[in-house]
């Protein structure tokens, strides 16, 4: 027995000089828990960062591959305060006077993180931070103005989803009998999924509604496993290859970039840039566009010889009469190549070959006001910020201060390569 006990401490030894792990640790390994075995997680949420942190019990992955790790690794407090060893509901908010913040509900407490460093004062009870939300929570997610009718968070109790207004801090409960019971909710990409079981449902975020062929196995879509994927994983393209129709940010500040018959949502870079098809924020829109101006809350695509009109409230719905054409909407007729609107200006300037036409979007009837020549021809797509006119043109883009300068020019500038920081393509 006395040799047995000095072999065994032998062993541990040389385990551990060698890098190792003890055999209390190795077993520890194997009983992680496994997303690919398929489980159902407690709470998904996505960091400042952009990170999605997966949980599950006391453990939680980070991003969408990887080895389970304790969440008071990342999280010490809840372990540390709570001794609860599981999160109900979690979600990251922002806006103008939160920033950015991650919420975690474990039974009637909450806790607020900043920067993953729980806030002073926190853990709350619940109804203290959200007033009218219940406790034991099933699932939780925010929805921006603009995907909801006002900046909102939507609590999941069974298939009660409460809405509760940021701003009056006022709830109203609405009852998704036709919805699964969501254990945890994320918010990707502007849309929205409820994961139940190993599945995941996406849904509307006003009126709950799902469209399409759902569940879906989340092991499918949202994390990298063996004998698993759908085969439409988005790859990024190089910036020496990228090809725009148009590009536009609305009034809610999102901003897009059309090529082909996709879009890509360019304002959401830290959860992951990826490309869907323009029919799912705009379905009449079935064969790509040629350009796309944003105003007055409302998001205008340009197809042919036709305007389609969208109010940009709590998703994107055509305008009752429309689509119109573009010389009963804008006095405009032939290809349209690109249009921009620059800030705080009632102008849409719509680039036809070597023209530049402006149209006064405050007049009844509109009509062009002026035609003005144009440097070069064949314009991408064109972008008006408070950085100035980009005009692009293939892999490149030329940069103008104001649409005067860019009338008076007589050559073009120096074009420029599209960049990482500007579009998110490849470098």
């Amino acid at each position: 027995m006395e040799l047995l006990t000095k072999t065994l401490f032998l062993c541990l030894a040389l385990a551990l000089t060698n890098g190792l792990p003890p055999l209390d640790a190795a077993a520890e390994d194997a009983a992680l828990p496994d997303r690919c075995a398929g489980i159902e997680f407690d709470a998904i949420t996505p960091d400042e960062k952009g990170n999605t942190f997966f949980f599950k019990g006391s453990h939680l992955w980070k991003g969408y591959h990887g080895a389970a790790q304790l969440a008071n690794q990342f999280f010490t407090e809840l372990d540390d305060i709570h001794h609860i060893g599981h999160v109900d509901a979690a979600f990251r908010m922002h806006n103008a006077a939160n920033h950015e913040h991650n919420y975690f509900f474990l039974d009637d407490k909450v806790f607020s993180y900043y920067n993953h460093t729980l806030e002073n004062g926190y853990p709350k009870e619940i109804q203290e931070d959200f007033p009218g939300v219940p406790s034991h929570l099933d699932a939780a997610v925010e929805c921006p103005k603009g995907e909801c009718m006002a900046n909102s968070v939507l609590f999941f109790k069974g298939h009660d989803v409460h809405i509760y207004d940021i701003t009056t801090r006022t709830v109203k409960t609405k009852t998704w009998s036709h919805l699964p019971v969501c254990t945890s909710a994320l918010r990707w990409l502007e849309h929205y999924y409820c994961f139940h079981g190993n599945n995941f449902t996406r849904f509307n975020p006003v009126s709950g509604e799902v469209s399409g062929a759902y569940p879906k196995d989340a092991r499918h879509y949202f994390m990298r496993c063996p004998d698993f994927g759908h085969g439409g994983d988005y790859e990024v393209p190089k910036c020496s290859e990228i090809k725009i129709n148009a590009i536009s940010t609305d009034d809610e500040g999102k901003s897009y970039l059309f090529s082909g018959s996709m879009y890509v949502r360019l304002d959401t870079r830290k959860s992951g840039l990826h490309s869907f098809p323009i029919t799912r924020s705009w379905k009449e829109v079935t064969q790509g566009v040629d350009a796309v101006f944003a105003y007055d809350d409302k998001m205008y695509m340009i197809k042919d010889d036709h305007v389609y009109i969208y109010k940009t409230a709590a998703h994107y719905m055509l305008i009752e009469g429309y689509p119109k054409t573009l010389n009963e909407e804008l006095g405009i007729e032939g290809h349209v190549d690109a249009t921009f609107v620059c800030p705080n200006t009632h102008t849409v300037y719509v680039l036809q070959g070597r023209n530049m036409r402006s149209v006064d979007l405050t007049a009844t009837p509109r009509a062009v006001v002026e035609d003005l020549p144009m440097p070069f021809s064949d314009i991408d797509a064109a972008l008006c910020s408070n950085e100035g006119i980009h005009l692009f043109k293939g892999s490149d883009y030329y940069l103008y201060e104001t649409p005067m300068i860019l009338a008076m020019s007589r050559m073009a500038p120096v074009p420029q390569p599209v960049t990482n920081a500007l579009l998110g393509c490849q470098d």
